[in-house]
C-alpha cells in the first residue's frame, strides 16, 4: 500500500492541485505527470503576450524547476498514462512504467477539436491554438501581409484574429452560426466585439461555413466557403472548440459523460480518483457543466487538495472569465447558461459597456467591456445572491455602487 498521490496532466489544474497541497502541509509523495517537455506553465499568455513576443517563456512558468525537487514532487514529464487499473490502483505510462497509488487525480483538460482530414484538416498550416509547440508554429507563420484565415467565431477564434492584426496581417474570420460569440454570450456583446474587429479591418463574415480547404503540395492555399466563394489565404487557425479528455477515464470504468463526472468534492465514481478543470463534468444548479477557465482549473483543483489533505468543503463555483482582444478587455462574472432576458448599460468612459443577463428575473452573468466598475459590481452581486434593481442599471446615470447597498 502506498498513500502516494498520482496526478495525471500537468496543466494549471494539475498544478494547482499539487502546490495547494503543499501549501496546506500534506506531506504526502506526488507524482505530477505531464505529456509536454517544459515544466508546467501559464497558457493563457501563450496566444496572447507570448504570441506577440512580449513576453519570454521563462516568465509563463508557475514555478522554477527547482521547485518541484524542494516540494518533494515527482516532475515527469515527455510521458502520459496508457491506463488506469483502480482495481490495484496503478497507472500505466506510455513508457512502461507503472506507478502505484493511494489517491489519483485526473487534470487531463481538453483537446482542441481539429477539421476532419476530408476537408482539408491535414494539411501544412492548418493550426489549432492550445499549447507551447501552438504557439511557436504561429509565431512563424504570423508575419506582416500574410493572409490568414480564423475558422470558428468564439473567443478562441477573436483572440487570434487580434493577435494576428497586431502584428500586420489580413485577417477573414468565418463562423457558421447567425453571427459570432453565438454559444457563448448575448447579441449586444456580440456586436459590439464584432465593431471592435471591424474597425481594426478584421472581415468577419458570419453564416459563412467552410466546405473544404484548398491545398497544393501538401500546404493549404486556400478556402472555398459555404456560400460558394473561395478565398486565396497563408494558414489557417481552427478555433471550433474542445472536448474534454475523458477516454483514459471511461476505459477505467468511471462514469463519464461529456467529461468525467464527479461530485461537490470532486471526486470521480471511484472514491479514490477525482478530477478537476476542463476535463471535470461538475453539479451546477441540479445539473452538470464543464467550466473551461483557468480560474475554475484552479479554483476546483485547490477544493480537490483540500478534501484530500483531510478537509470536507464542497467546491462552490463561482465562474468567472476575461478575453484580452487588442485594447479591450472583457470580464465576464457568472454564467449565462438560459438567459431569457438582456440589459445593455453604456460605462462611464468612452468604448465601456456592460451586458446583465437575467433568468426567471434573477441575474446569472454579467458581461463587462472596458468596464471594471461593472464587472466588480456585478460579482459582488452575484456572490452574495443580491438582485439588482433593474431601474439603477437601466439609467447610465446612476451609481452602480448604490446596487451594493
Amino acid at each position: 500500500m502506498t498513500d502516494r498521490l498520482v496526478i495525471i496532466g500537468a496543466g494549471q489544474a494539475g498544478f494547482a492541485l499539487a502546490a495547494k497541497l503543499r501549501a496546506l502541509k500534506d506531506t504526502r509523495p506526488i507524482t505530477l505527470i505531464g505529456a509536454e517537455d517544459v515544466a508546467p506553465y501559464q497558457r493563457p499568455p501563450l496566444s496572447k503576450k507570448y504570441l506577440l513576443g512580449e513576453m519570454t517563456f521563462d516568465r509563463l512558468l508557475f514555478r522554477a524547476e527547482h521547485w518541484y525537487a524542494d516540494n518533494d514532487v515527482d516532475l515527469r514529464l515527455s510521458t502520459w498514462a496508457e491506463q488506469i487499473k483502480p482495481d490495484s490502483k496503478q497507472v500505466l505510462l506510455q513508457d512502461g512504467s507503472v506507478l502505484d497509488y493511494g489517491t489519483l487525480a485526473l487534470a487531463t483538460g481538453s483537446t482542441p477539436r481539429r477539421l476532419p482530414a476530408a476537408i482539408g484538416g491535414d494539411l501544412d498550416g492548418v493550426y489549432v491554438a492550445r499549447d507551447k509547440r501552438d504557439a511557436d508554429l504561429l509565431a512563424e507563420e504570423m508575419r506582416p501581409g500574410r493572409r490568414v484565415l480564423i475558422i470558428g467565431g468564439g473567443y478562441i477564434g477573436l483572440e487570434a484574429a487580434a493577435v494576428a492584426r497586431h502584428r500586420g496581417l489580413e485577417v477573414t474570420v468565418i463562423e457558421m452560426a447567425d453571427r459570432i460569440l453565438q454559444r457563448v454570450a448575448a447579441k449586444e456583446t456580440a456586436d459590439i466585439m464584432r465593431g471592435i474587429h471591424e474597425s481594426h479591418d478584421v472581415v468577419i463574415r458570419e453564416k459563412t461555413g467552410l466546405k473544404h480547404l484548398v491545398g497544393k503540395d501538401g500546404r493549404v492555399t486556400g478556402a472555398a466557403l459555404s456560400d460558394g466563394s473561395v478565398i486565396d489565404i497563408d494558414f489557417a487557425v481552427v478555433g471550433i472548440g474542445v472536448a474534454p479528455n475523458d477516454q483514459l477515464a471511461k476505459e477505467a470504468g468511471l462514469e463519464v459523460t461529456n467529461g468525467i463526472v464527479v461530485d461537490e468534492f470532486a471526486r470521480t465514481s471511484d472514491p479514490a480518483i477525482f478530477a478537476a478543470g476542463d476535463c471535470a463534468a461538475l453539479p451546477w444548479q441540479g445539473g452538470r457543466i464543464r467550466l473551461e477557465s483557468v480560474q475554475n482549473a484552479v479554483d476546483q483543483a485547490e477544493a480537490a487538495a483540500a478534501v484530500i489533505a483531510g478537509g470536507s468543503e464542497p467546491y462552490d463555483p463561482k465562474p468567472w472569465f476575461w478575453s484580452d482582444q487588442y485594447d479591450v478587455k472583457l470580464q465576464i462574472a457568472g454564467f449565462n447558461l438560459g438567459y431569457d432576458e438582456t440589459l445593455l448599460r453604456p460605462g462611464a468612459r468612452e468604448g465601456a459597456h456592460s451586458v446583465w443577463y437575467f433568468r426567471e428575473g434573477r441575474l446569472i452573468a454579467v458581461d463587462a467591456i472596458n468596464d471594471a466598475k461593472a464587472y466588480v459590481t456585478g460579482k459582488k452581486l452575484l456572490e452574495s445572491g443580491t438582485n439588482p434593481d433593474k431601474s439603477i442599471l437601466a439609467n447610465p446615470s446612476a451609481d452602480l455602487k448604490s446596487l451594493l447597498g
